[in-house]
């Protein structure tokens, strides 16, 4: 199982950025978690396949409807465990 970590930066706070997240990442089988930063960006942790991790990249570029992403940093990271897809 691959995980990576990424900062997700632009209109990503009350846009439901982070709920979103979380439904793409459960259809694609992935789990980890979304939080808010006190810096107005949003960090994604995500567990899963290569390419579930890659089509996650993919969306959170662009994100839901109400977003704006201005940018997507993307770092693998060890291997973690998460049971489901935390949002807090």
């Amino acid at each position: 199982m691959d995980c990576a970590r990424f900062l997700v930066s632009g209109r990503v706070q009350g846009v439901f950025f982070r709920a979103s997240t979380r439904e793409q990442a459960l259809r694609l089988g992935l789990t980890g978690k979304a939080v808010n930063l006190d810096d107005g960006r949003v960090e994604v942790v995500a567990c899963g396949t290569p390419e579930a991790l890659d089509a996650l990249a993919v969306w959170l570029r662009r994100g839901p409807p109400a977003a704006r992403v201005d940018a997507l940093e993307r770092t693998q990271i060890q291997a973690c465990r998460f049971s489901g897809f935390a949002t807090r």
